[in-house]
């Protein structure tokens, strides 16, 4: 673990930067990897400032009133300080999700066309920058009441938080599922499915992880049941796409039935 990576006089390199802007970077070159012959790779770069725009607003707007209310509650004016940390990934998918909608709309594209493009790429840039919350001690789990744990150093939010004591490797766990989802991602796309499946497919998968990682998190505020912000997101999230993708299902088997019947007609 290492929050800065190295400095030169009085400028700093710090790790979670350097590890998402890769993160970024190679989620979006596996993005026009896979929208090649698709009509959609055309549209990547314009795109991009859409989603980081979105991403940026929704992920600091998540983390400060979802983790850290009671805090920024008392200082509105550092709501704005988002080069001070503090930002939510949920909150950048549904950010990204909210901009994506606005840009196909305006440029009459599909939705579920784009979202399928992404969705692997989405997930790939996740995996990656759940190393960026190891490496600064952030997003870290609670106490394992054991010898097993990861103790992190001085300096990181994990070590303010508990100190000495082993905690449960959430960050790197979730870091894991993603990769899994990533993996389960490419092997799905090769399978004939409905148009925003993937996508659709890509928030349960991960939601599920998330949730279940969730009960081992150590900085995250509780709410009813119990639950962490993420865990109701995830909840949230992983119902509305079973029901989209039902929705889908449903519509993809109509359009078939139709276009059986009108083939029988013209036979007739």
């Amino acid at each position: 673990m290492k929050v800065v990576l190295f400095s030169i006089g009085d400028f700093h390199v710090h790790s979670y930067g350097t590890i998402v802007a890769l993160a970024v970077l190679l989620a979006w070159g596996v993005a026009h990897y896979l929208s090649a012959g698709t009509p959609y790779r055309e549209h990547l770069d314009r795109l991009a400032v859409y989603l980081i725009v979105g991403a940026l607003v929704f992920a600091r707007a998540w983390h400060v009133f979802f983790f850290q209310w009671a805090y920024y509650s008392k200082h509105l004016h550092e709501i704005a300080y988002i080069w001070q940390g503090g930002i939510a990934i949920q909150g950048a998918l549904i950010g990204g999700m909210a901009a994506m909608f606005v840009y196909t709309r305006k440029y009459r594209i599909s939705f579920w066309g784009m979202a399928d493009v992404l969705a692997p790429a989405a997930v790939l840039g996740q995996a990656i920058g759940r190393i960026a919350c190891f490496l600064n001690g952030d997003a870290y789990g609670s106490p394992t009441g054991s010898g097993f744990g990861i103790v992190y150093p001085e300096g990181t939010m994990a070590y303010a938080e508990y100190g000495a004591q082993p905690l449960w490797p959430a960050e790197v766990w979730e870091g894991q599922w993603d990769m899994i989802v990533f993996v389960l991602l490419l092997l799905l796309k090769s399978r004939r499915m409905p148009a925003g499946a993937l996508f659709l497919a890509y928030n349960m998968l991960y939601s599920t992880g998330r949730f279940m990682l969730e009960m081992l998190r150590g900085d995250s505020p509780r709410y009813l049941f119990s639950w962490t912000a993420g865990q109701w997101t995830s909840f949230g999230v992983f119902a509305a796409s079973l029901i989209l993708l039902g929705v889908l299902a449903l519509r993809n088997r109509r359009v078939g039935e139709g276009l059986a019947q009108d083939k029988s007609v013209r036979a007739g």
